[in-house]
């Protein structure tokens, strides 16, 4: 019984790791939609291009990693401006199911762009970090590596957003959008900034995900429909509902994933959410 309760914590303990790096990418998600008003459904497939900014940068150009990770971090948040220039501000004033079909139409874009460029095959950062042992348990460096990175990143977004002027004004413009103009505050400056901030964290998702992950054209559908999943269930647009919903999310995977097996985890996880949408269908911290 006792080495069961060992292996039980370091299950708990993963599902508090993998919920860092998970809530990092809601957050980026989240920021876009409680700003612009408007689901980015192709989000993931921007952190698959910043995991191959990333892969190429460092292997193939032998760029040191840190600097390809700021490089990755950069390119991604340009593309997130270009997506927001070209393709959601032509339909910001369109239906909410035009806005998801033509961000979906863009996720299928991607995909197939990269499967052209890049080819079908998984490419390895090639880089190990060693496993941590604490006593009989076993954490992943690379994932205890992700998620300080991820507090860290979550930590910095919240003073930008709640310490500086153009962080209040992302704020007031989620809140209020038709009264900011009369302050002063133009709406499309905030929209390409936010857009902007979205796409660097894609970034700095992409450079945490390519530390343990392959990277091919397909590697966005395993992380966006459960990044989707988490900013629903904690509340569209709620960073901090997204929050709790991703570590809420990741300790039924870990948990379930130990306790019956890892695609368990991910029926449970799955089953939870669906009987949130019944119970609390605006989500944790949403509003009706």
């Amino acid at each position: 019984m006792e080495v069961f309760d060992i292996f039980l914590l370091e299950a708990i303990l993963n599902g508090l790791l993998l919920g860092g790096l998970l809530a990092l990418l809601s957050l980026g998600l989240n920021l876009i939609f409680g700003v612009i008003d408007v689901v980015w459904i192709c989000y993931a497939e921007l952190i698959m291009c910043g995991m191959y900014a990333v892969y190429y940068l460092h292997v193939q150009y032998h760029w040191p990693l840190l600097a390809a990770m700021a490089a990755a971090v950069v390119i991604v948040a340009v593309l997130g401006v270009i997506l927001h220039q070209f393709v959601i501000r032509p339909v910001l004033g369109a239906e909410p199911i035009n806005q998801l079909l033509v961000t979906g139409g863009v996720l299928f874009f991607l995909q197939a762009a990269a499967t052209l460029a890049f080819g079908i095959e998984f490419r390895n950062l090639g880089v190990t970090l060693p496993s941590i042992r604490l006593g009989e348990m076993s954490f992943s460096a690379a994932r205890l590596v992700a998620f300080c990175v991820a507090l860290a990143g979550m930590l910095g977004m919240y003073l930008f957003l709640s310490r500086s002027y153009l962080g209040t004004a992302i704020r007031a413009i989620s809140q209020d959008r038709a009264i900011m103009p009369l302050m002063g505050v133009s709406p499309a400056r905030i929209f390409v900034l936010a857009s902007a901030l979205g796409g660097a964290l894609a970034g700095l998702g992409a450079c945490l995900l390519v530390l343990q992950y392959d990277v091919h054209p397909a590697i966005g559908l395993s992380f966006g429909p459960i990044t989707f999943l988490i900013c629903v269930m904690g509340g569209l647009g709620s960073m901090a509902g997204g929050f709790i919903a991703a570590f809420v999310f990741a300790q039924f995977i870990s948990v379930g994933g130990f306790l019956f097996h890892l695609e368990w985890g991910y029926v449970l996880a799955f089953a939870f959410f669906i009987a949130m949408m019944f119970w609390r269908p605006q989500g944790i911290l949403g509003r009706r």
